[in-house]
């Protein structure tokens, strides 16, 4: 008897363990199945909504390049460290020391460096500095010639500032310089790093749309910069809380943002306030038709007679003549930029 149970229990263990298996095979093929599966909704189909296809990051946005950590200052000697630490106030609040009731010089609009290179120069595609210490002196076509940190700099005072120059020996300049020295300490000499400047959006099919643009600025701009593009003075009125973006203390033609390209990549990662590359509001579009309206408003006008010596270097967005090419100011200013573009790249 006792030989027969055990025979039962055997038959009855080979049984249980080829169940399981059969169970692991079966449970192994379906989540293969699942794993496999292609989706087959349509695009337009609601049950799509459920389906969520992995996107690579683009490229553009990985790895970018930072700004040197403020402990690292730490490691300067404290001459260094301050005249590092002035360039910075200077850059942040360049209204306090320069504008009209600046505490060193009135040689400016009133406007602060910051507001145009955001977060002091160090915010990635937020028209930053990261390139300026190991790409000057270079050759720039806007003036025909090799320019200095300084010249560089004074440019700005001139064009985006709407102001004059600063004295070049000044302590400030020294400060400014020792400043963008710093935030560019790491980068290798003639190289440009991966989020330096400002992005360049893909050109539109169409011209930059001002009307549309107005509609954008009232939904995602007035609240800030006021419904007649104004801003807001800061308390003392020495400085503005929220830049003026066209008008009498805004930047003038000259200014780099005032080229459609630059104000619209600008717009589309910085703006409206708290925007980021990783966590935009804008679309192209949008971005390209709010650059056309800021930048069809009344604001102040700077000789540029003595700009692109060579005329055929103008930038297919630079919106004033003469120009080497067929196309009026008003394409050079609005687009479509595609066929200037592809005008310029055939005869070069």
């Amino acid at each position: 008897m006792q030989e027969n149970i055990d025979k039962s229990l055997g038959f009855s263990t080979k049984m249980m363990l080829g169940l399981v298996s059969v169970l692991v095979v079966l449970v192994f093929t379906v989540l293969g199945l699942i794993i496999n599966e292609k989706p087959s909704y349509s695009a337009n189909s609601p049950d799509s909504l459920l389906v969520k296809k992995f996107q690579l990051p683009d490229s553009n946005f990985t790895h970018l390049w930072e700004a040197p950590a403020d402990w690292r200052l730490a490691r300067l000697n404290k001459d260094q460290r301050d005249l590092i630490n002035y360039g910075k106030d200077l850059i942040a609040n360049t209204a306090e020391y320069l504008g009209p009731n600046g505490t060193v010089s009135h040689i400016s609009n009133g406007m602060n460096c910051q507001n145009c290179h955001l977060n002091a120069g160090t915010k990635a595609w937020g028209n930053n500095y990261f390139a300026v210490a190991s790409t000057y002196p270079k050759f720039r076509a806007r003036s025909g010639r090799l320019e200095s940190k300084e010249k560089r700099i004074n440019d700005c005072f001139e064009r985006s500032l709407n102001g004059k120059p600063l004295d070049s020996t000044s302590k400030e300049m020294r400060a400014i310089v020792a400043y963008m020295d710093w935030i560019g300490s790491d980068v290798e000499k003639k190289h440009t790093p991966k989020g330096t400047g400002i992005f360049k959006l893909k050109l539109l099919q169409r011209a930059a749309d001002p009307t549309k643009g107005a509609e954008i600025y009232t939904q995602k701009c007035q609240s800030c910069h006021q419904a007649d593009g104004q801003g807001v003075l800061a308390e003392g009125g020495k400085k503005f809380t929220y830049p003026p973006l066209w008008g009498k203390n805004s930047y003038n033609d000259g200014a780099g943002l005032y080229r459609m390209s630059n104000l619209a990549g600008y717009v589309k990662y910085n703006m409206p306030l708290g925007v980021t590359y990783q966590n935009t509001q804008l679309s192209d579009e949008e971005a390209w038709d709010v650059a056309a309206y800021i930048n069809s408003q009344i604001r102040p006008h700077k000789d540029l007679s003595h700009d692109w010596p060579k005329i055929a270097d103008k930038p297919f967005d630079h919106p004033f003549g003469p120009y080497s090419d067929p196309f009026s100011e008003l394409q050079h200013k609005y687009g479509p930029f595609k066929a200037i573009k592809d005008w310029k790249k055939k005869r070069n």
